[in-house]
């Protein structure tokens, strides 16, 4: 099959293959992809659909010849969730196993030395977790690329939403590192903008799946909505504490994130009628043809549907289009001026595009909502898709904001 037929049939493609695509070296050396990720602690179920994602589009690719007949290795490296290993095995990958680019990087803290270590060897990062630091100055550079939503957008859209439908009122319970803090900061500022009143705010440990202890109990609150932002295995509800994650009786209960592995293992029972974000839904495949046909793929392989960050393992090869264009690119900063150059993709749920002025990439969101337990369609199906925030720079920092002039 010729690459163009490729890229528009294929189900999808990866993200860990968007920059390669423009590379037309004559080597036949295979193009090696360093992607660590935290396939132990926490984020062990997120980190596994990410890189089930990866493996479905290398599959499918390199049974195609790879790119420009040269086949893409990606070397997966556990970075447990912890800044200092993902530094290391980032600098093992890129000395040791000579990776032409790195992906990955599933916790602000971690993304962030991983960022380092890239940044020091010149190799070119994309990162696929929320961070509001990656994209903006010091931290970010010209090689530095941003996959994932990040807290600010997040926040803003789900203030938008949770605001005008749900309440006014509100009380954050939030996981004590960096994506709760910058989610619960952004969320403090725009609420007032918006009507909403903050009334007070809970940190609690990350990593503690019992956080009942945390919920506000003050009889004299009237926050009649909660929201929680902690992503993770952390979210899983302890059995004893089921009755006190679902809402009150006239309370609402919002997430910053919904994800479809945590959400099935707590139950409809404990989760039914609480809201939540996402980037991606497998439930998307009933109105979104490119949906549809990641899902089909990714389910035939897998024997269940995706969660949502498969999505971040996987992108079109947008990359191929400038890749044309550029001629032989020899230098990673070629690579990283064709991604720019040529701005929009569409992979597996509809148009996307990079913001030339900091690298990072603006999409679509929605917003569900769990169903209860009659409603629940066969093992999976438990989200009702209620809403859609269309893709917005205004919804980010602006790039002055960031640093960037």
């Amino acid at each position: 099959m010729h690459r163009r037929q490729f890229l528009t049939t294929a189900t999808a493609g990866t993200t860990i293959l968007a920059f390669p695509a423009v590379l037309r070296a004559q080597s036949k050396d295979p193009i090696r992809i360093g992607f660590p990720l935290p396939l132990t602690g926490t984020f062990a179920a997120i980190a596994a659909d990410m890189q089930r994602g990866a493996q479905l589009a290398l599959e499918e690719l390199n049974a195609k010849g790879g790119i420009m007949g040269r086949k893409v290795d990606v070397m997966f490296r556990d970075d447990e969730l912890k800044p200092a290993v993902g530094a290391q095995r980032t600098k093992e990958l890129i000395e040791n196993q000579k990776v032409d680019f790195v992906v990955g990087g599933l916790a602000a803290h971690v993304q962030m030395a991983i960022n380092e270590q890239t940044k020091a060897a010149g190799k070119l990062y994309i990162s696929v977790s929320q961070s509001d630091e990656i994209s903006a100055k010091p931290d970010t550079s010209p090689l530095t690329f941003h996959e994932a939503l990040n807290p600010t957008i997040t926040s803003r859209a789900v203030a938008t939403f949770g605001i005008k439908e749900l309440g006014k009122k509100w009380w954050i319970v939030y996981a004590d590192y960096a994506f709760g803090k910058q989610n619960t900061a952004v969320f403090t500022a725009i609420a007032p903008k918006l009507g909403g009143t903050l009334l007070g705010s809970t940190p609690y440990p990350l990593g503690k799946p019992e956080f009942s202890a945390h919920l506000p109990r003050d009889p004299g609150c009237q926050a009649r909505r909660d929201l929680r932002r902690h992503p993770g295995c952390r979210r899983r509800p302890v059995p004893e504490a089921g009755d006190q994650l679902r809402p009150e009786e006239g309370r609402e209960d919002r997430r910053a994130l919904h994800f479809l592995d945590y959400t099935r293992e707590g139950g409809a029972e404990v989760w039914q009628d609480i809201f939540g974000a996402t980037h991606f839904c497998h439930e998307l495949a009933e109105t979104v043809p490119q949906a549809k046909r990641y899902v089909d793929a990714y389910t035939k392989k897998f024997n269940r549907p995706p969660d949502s960050y498969s999505g971040y393992g996987l992108q079109r090869h947008h990359g191929s289009r400038p890749g044309r264009r550029a001629g032989e690119v020899d230098r990673l900063q070629r690579v990283a001026n064709a991604l720019r150059k040529n701005r929009e993709y569409d992979h597996y749920k509809g148009k996307q595009w990079w913001r030339t002025c900091d690298n990072k990439s603006f999409q679509d969101l929605w917003i569900l909502k769990v169903r209860s337990p009659q409603q629940v369609k066969g093992e999976w199906g438990l989200f009702d898709i209620v809403g859609k925030v269309a893709a917005n720079e205004e919804l980010d920092r602006t790039c002055a904001e960031k640093g960037h002039v």
